[in-house]
């Protein structure tokens, strides 16, 4: 049965038990929906692969070892006096 795939008679089964389930006033907003949900999960996967192709130059670069926030932000020489 299952070795040929699915055949006509099979999706008019599933297309009948739909109907049944959900009835008719359901499907069109449940098909809607799931068109949404769809186009939302599209646009998500785009964004996160957009978000990892992003340019070397746009990364943070991680501070070298032994560098703390207190000696990054420290001024590198004494200050001048008159």
């Amino acid at each position: 049965m299952l070795r040929n795939g699915l055949e006509p008679w099979h999706l008019l089964v599933v297309a009948i038990v739909f109907i049944v389930l959900f009835g008719s006033k359901k499907l069109p907003d449940t098909a809607r929906s799931l068109g949404k949900s769809l186009r939302i999960l599209k646009s998500e996967a785009k964004a996160m692969k957009d978000e990892n192709n992003v340019p070397a130059a746009h990364t943070p670069v991680a501070p070298a070892a032994g560098v703390t926030a207190e000696t990054a932000m420290a001024p590198t020489e004494a200050p001048v006096s008159p």
